[in-house]
């Protein structure tokens, strides 16, 4: 008889171990950081402004000593508070003929995304930050990767911390220049703060459920 065997919690399948000051700790004892990037309508550009963004592009790759992921989030996206405006709006206009058309306008509306699925897509960047690569003098490298996240004496605990502070700086100076770099493309990139980040991977891990609620990453209107 086959035993049935228990479920384990979600956290057992997220390589997440924290999310503190818009930087990613990951079980591994690796660092990430993520920004939101803005798009461009390449297809739209003529040949000659096709081959200047994409040998920009080639260079900004060239000039990283530090591998980046790049990934996209499409999801189908939510109108219905949309249409609730519409249908607010609807009963407050006085002019009948801005009414009807109001009326007409959000039926079109609903009849065409019933029809058509509206995908949104944002663009990611991720970039990593490995302490591995930089053990320091007289530590052996697994210790140093395992211990820092644990509790320790007093003294050992203000090293680490101030050892934690200088790889973060080194990721940080990692995320200016990924910043630099598309700004000279045209990209603007900002990164994620903790509320975002959580929004991120919470939108990830229930699609569904993120297009019924229709959640946003917060701010980005604003940036």
């Amino acid at each position: 008889m086959m035993q049935k065997s228990e479920s384990l919690p979600t956290q057992e399948f997220i390589d997440i171990q924290s999310i503190e000051d818009g930087v990613i700790k990951l079980k591994s004892g690796t660092l990430r950081k993520i920004l939101l990037v803005s798009g461009t309508n390449f297809a739209l550009k003529s040949e000659e402004e096709q081959g200047i963004i994409t040998y920009a592009f080639q260079g900004f790759l060239n000039s990283l000593d530090f591998s980046i992921q790049i990934f996209i989030h499409s999801r189908k996206l939510n109108i219905e508070e949309y249409l609730s405006k519409l249908e607010e709006r609807e009963t407050q206009e006085e002019n009948e003929l801005l009414r009807n058309q109001i009326v007409e306008y959000r039926e079109f509306i609903k009849a065409f995304v019933s029809q058509n699925a509206i995908m949104q897509k944002r663009f990611f960047l991720v970039v990593p930050y490995d302490p591995i690569q930089i053990p320091q003098a007289g530590l052996d490298v697994a210790e140093k990767i395992t211990g820092w996240f644990k509790s320790k004496s007093a003294g050992e605990g203000e090293a680490q911390k101030e050892n934690l502070k200088e790889i973060q700086e080194q990721l940080d100076q990692r995320v200016d220049q990924v910043i630099d770099g598309l700004n000279q493309i045209g990209l603007r990139a900002v990164p994620l703060n903790d509320d975002e980040l959580i929004e991120l991977f919470y939108n990830l891990y229930n699609p569904a459920t993120t297009e019924k609620r229709g959640v946003e990453i917060g701010g980005e209107e604003s940036r």
